[in-house]
Parts: structure tokens; C-alpha cells; sequence
């Protein structure tokens, strides 16, 4: 089984909602600071991309089934309508896939804005401070150089 996620028709569409292709979304909602909207949005996608694959593949084995080179004794009507079940399966779990992370998409709340680093203002003074606050001269209280 590859780790690589396989790819989808929504790729793109969550490229352009989160600003991030789809491996480092993947990376980021395993994080802390990770929306619960990006972790149910990649997991529609996967849920998705399986439908997609399922759909090729059924696609891919008829098209092999019904090629011009291939022998008309192998045709079974049978192994088609179970090929057309399936595809039909696949075909409406990939539109409700696509439908439920398209609604996700446009419901979820935008993203938190980030913050701004603040700046603090340090107050100065424009009246000077009494001479019992001034600074000490750098050797006071220093010990005393011992007299013989």
C-alpha cells in the first residue's frame, strides 16, 4: 500500500481554500494548531480519491472486457452487469464525497486571522529624575582597596 496520498479531482479546490498544496496540508493537520475543518476536508479528499480510483478501475476493466482485440467468446453478460453495479456504487459514492466536501468547503468558518506581533510604546520621561535617583557612580559600594 503507498503512503502517498492518492491524488483527487478536489486537489485543486483545497489548494486554493487553505493556500497550501496537498502534502503540506497533510503536514499541518498533523499539528497542534490543525483546524478540525482541514482534518475533516483530507479526510473527505481520501474518502474521495478511493471513490475515484474505485470508478478508473471499473472503467479500466471494461474497457479490457469489451476491447476490439479481444475474443467475443470471453464477453459475459453476467461479469458486466456486476462491472455496471459496481461502477453505478462507485460513481454515487464519489458524487456524495464530492458534494459533502464542497458543502464543507463552503461552510466552514474562515480562517482565524493571524496575529499580528504586538509593539509596546516604552514610556518616556520628559522631567528629569531627582539627583537621589541618578545612577551610582560605578565604584560605589565597591570594597575598599585593603591598607596596610
Amino acid at each position: 500500500m503507498s503512503l502517498q496520498p492518492k491524488p483527487s479531482t478536489a486537489d485543486g479546490q483545497l489548494q486554493e481554500v487553505f493556500g497550501a498544496p496537498v502534502a503540506s496540508l497533510h503536514a499541518s493537520a498533523a499539528g497542534p494548531d490543525a483546524s478540525p475543518a482541514l482534518g475533516r476536508a483530507l479526510e473527505l479528499r481520501a474518502f474521495l480519491a478511493l471513490a475515484e480510483d474505485q470508478v478508473a478501475r471499473v472503467r479500466d476493466r471494461v474497457h479490457a472486457d469489451m476491447a476490439p482485440d479481444r475474443d467475443m467468446g470471453e464477453l459475459s453478460a453476467d461479469k458486466l452487469r456486476f462491472d455496471a453495479q459496481w461502477l453505478e456504487a462507485a460513481l454515487a459514492a464519489r458524487d456524495s464525497y464530492r458534494a459533502a466536501l464542497g458543502e464543507l468547503l463552503r461552510t466552514m468558518p474562515p480562517p482565524a486571522p493571524q496575529p499580528r506581533p504586538v509593539r509596546m510604546a516604552q514610556m518616556k520621561t520628559a522631567v528629569p529624575l531627582p539627583s537621589a535617583a541618578a545612577p551610582a557612580p560605578v565604584r560605589a559600594g565597591a570594597a575598599r582597596p585593603h591598607r596596610p
